[in-house]
Formats: structure tokens, C-alpha cells, sequence
């Protein structure tokens, strides 16, 4: 297979990789002309993803390289870009798997409504799960479901990425899995809230378990199915965000915890934390579908600096019984 890559981050590096080991044609387009030279140049992603070599099927170019007869297009940029980037790359997109795991910052839209906006001729769906970037690239195992209302497409995406340490699955779920991978993001940034305050497992479990309640009934209302939440494109893409170091949403949410401002935060971490526009977007659709997320709202209210940490927490323990 052909594929196009939309992103040169980690993440959209880490999926390049994971697609020409298994022999496809990928390429790795970004939007920073210095980088992409490096990249070319050493074989290597040196500033998001080093220590991993490009296979040679990798070929790294420009997003406004006009694309020709690509049989699947990945989008791997962050949620507010996607419509811009989408917009930007010529050429026929006949199947487009969104990886992006956010909502668009101002119309709450998941991102394969944005993409189908732009591109009304593709096949669009999502592909999602508890993968980590670093961790897909060193070949340790997990899973991931490819959603697609169309069951055909959904397979070509399984064939193209399962491999023996990336376990793909189908759904049609299509909206269940992507609410499920952006919601997620918001709250992996109150399980770091949570380690950075100095609170125990207690909490963290506590926090975690209410937050799927509400993300679920969320996606429910949407349209999403409440089994898709209680699966790997849910819980299991939850659990690895919110536990692991190696999340940037994990990360920002400790760092709040400690007492820095969403600033501070976001300049340590130096990449995009998806669960930061996502929150936002988030409680606007709780509002439209008449979903009360207090677990959310409160997360939302310390990134944009509402409350203190400690105070949102007493706001949660302290609701009406």
C-alpha cells in the first residue's frame, strides 16, 4: 500500500514507522521545512521521536506536496490543525484514517466530521487505542480498533497496521471510539493533577472510574455505544494516558498539581496536550446533549485557571449526596 502520514511529531512518526515495517509505501509529511530536512537528512526524527531509525520506505516531505494515487491517508497533527492541514494537501484521498485524538477547538466537532467537511468524496474513520508513540516504535505490545461505518475499509486499515506486537481490531462505532480518545486526553490531565497534589491511588482510582462514567454517558448521547467505553479504545486508552509518564496530557496535569500555571506547564512539556482545547470542547457538548460532567468541569475550570487544584478538589467531595 501507499500512504500519506500528515504529521511529523512523534506520533505521526511512530505510525510511519509502524506502517513500512510492515512493507507500505509511507510519506512523512510535516510543515517545518528545516525539520523535514533533518529528518531526510539523518533518518531520524532527532527533536520528537530519536533513537529510531526511518526504514526506507519512509520517504519525508512537505505538506503542500501534491499527493498522487494514495491508496490511505493518515492524519496524525494536532485537532486544531486538522481541518487547515486537510484543506492543504492536494491530491485524491480515497480512505483517511484519523489518528488526531481531540475535538476542534471551535465547533466541538470530532475530528472525521471535520475531515469529511473538508474531503466529502473520502472514506473516513478513526483508528485509536493505548498507544504510546515511544512505546509502539520499541514493538512492545498492544492494541488498537480501526472504526469505520464501512466494513471493508475498516479491514484494509486492520491489514495495513495489525503486526505482531499491534493488535487491530474492527467497529463500527465510529463516534463511541473517537469521543472515547479525545475525552480521555481531559482526563489524563486530572490523574496528574491528582499525583502532582501528593493523593494516593485512592483518589486517582476514585477520579478515574467517575470520569468514565461521565465520558460514557457523554459518548451514549452522542451516539456512541456504552460497550465501546469499557473497551480498548476507552478504558484501556484511559488507564495508558493517565498512568504513564510518557503522556503529554499526564504530564501538564502533574504539573498543575505542583502549582504551575497551564503556561509553565505547556513550555515543560513542549508539545501539544490535546486534553487542554479538549476540555473546553468538552463541557460544550455536555451542555448541548444535557449531560452533567462534574468530574470535567472541574478539570476545565484549573487549566483556565478558575480554580486552584486543591479547590476543585473539595468542590467534587464536597457535592450534594
Amino acid at each position: 500500500m501507499t500512504a500519506a502520514v500528515l504529521g511529523s511529531g512523534s506520533w505521526g512518526t511512530a505510525l510511519a514507522i509502524l506502517l513500512a515495517r510492515n512493507g507500505h509505501r509511507v510519506a512523512l509529511l510535516g510543515r517545518d521545512i528545516a525539520e523535514i530536512e533533518d529528518i531526510r537528512t539523518h533518518r531520524e526524527n532527532r527533536r520528537y521521536l530519536p533513537g529510531f531509525e526511518l526504514p526506507a520506505q519512509i520517504v519525508p516531505n512537505l505538506l503542500h506536496h501534491d499527493l498522487q494515487e494514495v491508496e490511505m491517508t493518515v492524519i496524525a497533527v494536532p485537532s486544531a490543525a486538522v481541518r487547515e492541514v486537510v484543506a492543504e494537501v492536494g491530491g485524491r484521498h480515497p480512505l483517511v484514517v484519523v489518528c488526531s485524538k481531540g475535538l476542534e477547538p471551535e465547533t466541538s466537532l470530532p475530528m472525521t466530521e471535520v475531515v469529511q467537511e473538508v474531503k466529502p468524496e473520502a472514506m473516513v474513520g478513526v483508528l485509536s487505542g493505548p498507544n504510546l508513540a515511544v512505546e509502539i516504535v520499541r514493538g512492545i505490545p498492544t492494541v488498537a480498533i480501526s472504526a469505520f461505518a464501512d466494513q471493508e475499509a475498516a479491514d484494509t486499515v486492520l491489514d495495513a497496521f495489525c503486526s505482531p506486537t499491534f493488535r487491530v481490531s474492527t467497529s463500527d462505532d465510529v463516534v463511541g471510539v473517537e469521543v472515547a480518545g479525545a475525552l480521555k486526553n481531559v482526563l489524563a490531565i486530572g490523574a496528574g493533577m491528582s499525583d502532582g497534589l501528593g493523593f494516593g491511588d485512592n483518589t486517582k482510582g476514585a477520579f478515574l472510574s467517575r470520569g468514565l462514567m461521565e465520558m460514557s454517558r457523554l459518548g451514549e448521547a452522542m451516539g456512541g455505544r456504552h460497550s465501546t467505553f469499557l473497551g480498548p479504545a476507552g478504558v484501556g486508552d484511559l488507564f495508558a494516558t493517565a498512568a504513564s509518564r510518557l503522556s503529554r496530557n499526564y504530564r501538564v496535569g502533574r504539573k498543575l498539581g505542583e502549582g504551575a500555571t497551564l503556561d509553565e506547564a505547556l513550555r515543560e512539556v513542549g508539545q501539544v496536550a490535546e486534553g487542554v482545547p479538549t476540555a473546553v470542547a468538552a463541557l460544550q457538548l455536555a451542555k448541548e446533549h444535557r449531560v452533567d460532567v462534574p468530574v470535567f468541569a472541574a478539570v476545565e475550570a484549573v487549566i483556565n485557571g478558575r480554580l486552584a487544584p486543591p479547590e476543585a478538589v473539595a468542590i467534587l467531595m464536597e457535592r450534594p449526596r
